[in-house]
């Protein structure tokens, strides 16, 4: 068994640069064997709990969990199933995405750290089977060997049926069916936050919450992004969509939207630009070209650099920090380990219109980016909660 394990405390010697959150200079992931051939990538901001690679027993196949913080509660983040060039870009993906998670739980006000799992897939078609059912059972004895200061949930590659699988061997699993005791599918939470997040945008933008009329463009149409566009269509939004799965076409005739290539999807132009795919997808080559007045979509670190935030400030675009708008899923999954009714996730996702427009609201009033604002807002709440003074849903 390999095990890679950073703990709160200890620092990589390659420290550099300001803090992400906590205010101690950032680090470099360990220098490993891990990071052979690597050595161009820019290191993640290192400032995390924990950090175990841990090659599985049955698959042979490396497992990961980064845990950010678990200052406001136990970190809850997804699982990917996903194949990395390499095992160090899977950690690397863990890190960052356990890092947003923790902002995202505290923008939010819920009771709850960041963290994030991956399970690094061969090549080629995703696993089935026997090869699939060993590196679930893998991920879960790591997840298991945490003793709750992790959660899991579903992220990409990963179905419902295969948290069923991952909770044969740890109960610190949430999001699963509803035949199995759990909430089911959140997408639909997240689709109503991200629509709330808009309501907000187009207030603070255009004066008025009203989406009827308002030409959104949804980039990307998986299980979010399709919910999404159905809700956008009820309001009566003139909506532009655009998919690598050419069979999404479908639904572009279904809800009457204008189908677009999706390797131009990003420059329509538009009111509200909605990325709902992977993360990234702005970045320095097109940032300068972009047609619309608001960036809101449920896609996690749609900024392939946070410095682009100033960018589409100085272009007068109003970007929405992701981990403050796409928390409804979260807030969904939440409830099984919060025991309150689906009302509640209800109103709580709603309640991101008025969670984003405060921080849109003091954002304008500092001269500071949105991004900036929801993260000094994540930041307090979590400074509070090391205090031991903090209120949460």
């Amino acid at each position: 068994m390999n095990v890679l394990t950073r703990r709160e405390g200890t620092r990589s010697p390659a420290a550099s640069g300001s803090a992400a959150g906590n205010g101690d200079p950032p680090s470099a992931v360990p220098t490993t064997a891990l990071d052979a051939g690597t050595a161009a990538v820019p290191p993640v901001p290192f400032d995390h709990e924990d950090l175990v690679v841990r090659r599985g027993e049955r698959s042979g196949r490396y497992v990961i969990v980064a845990i950010h913080s678990t200052a406001l509660g136990p970190a809850l983040g997804g699982v990917r199933l996903w194949h990395y060039a390499s095992t160090i870009d899977g950690a690397r993906d863990a890190l960052r995405l356990a890092t947003g998670m923790t902002y995202k739980a505290a923008a939010a006000g819920l009771k709850l750290g960041g963290g994030k799992g991956v399970i690094c897939a061969p090549g080629g078609a995703p696993p089935t089977g026997r090869e699939r059912r060993d590196l679930l059972l893998d991920f879960a004895d790591l997840v298991d060997s945490l003793r709750g200061r992790y959660v899991t949930a579903e992220d990409v590659g990963i179905e419902p049926s295969d948290l069923v699988v991952i909770g044969e061997r740890t109960e610190h699993v949430t999001g699963l069916p509803p035949e199995n005791g759990g909430s089911g599918d959140p997408s639909p939470f997240t689709a109503l936050g991200i629509e709330a997040a808009m309501r907000a945008c187009a207030a603070e933008c255009f004066g008025t919450a009203e989406l009827s009329g308002r030409r959104i463009a949804i980039i990307g149409l998986g299980h979010v992004g399709e919910k999404l566009a159905r809700r956008l269509a009820r309001a009566g939004a003139d909506l532009l969509v655009a998919d690598i799965d050419a069979r999404k076409r479908r639904v572009a005739a279904e809800l009457g939207a204008e189908w677009v290539d999706p390797l131009e999807g990003l420059l329509v132009e538009c009111d509200i630009l909605s990325p709902c795919a992977l993360g990234g997808a702005i970045e320095a080559g097109n940032a300068g070209a972009l047609r619309c007045e608001i960036v809101c979509g449920s896609a996690n670190n749609q900024l392939a650099d946070d410095a682009l935030a100033e960018t589409l400030a100085e272009r007068e675009i109003l970007y929405a920090p992701d981990f403050v708008v796409n928390a409804g899923g979260l807030i969904h999954v939440y409830k099984e380990i919060r025991g309150y009714p689906e009302e509640e996730a209800e109103r709580l996702a709603r309640g991101i219109e008025a969670n984003l427009g405060r921080v849109l609201a003091t954002a304008r009033k500092r001269s500071i980016t949105p991004l900036v604002a929801a993260r000094e807002l994540a930041t307090e709440r979590l400074a509070a909660a090391r205090r031991g003074h903090v209120a949460a849903a």
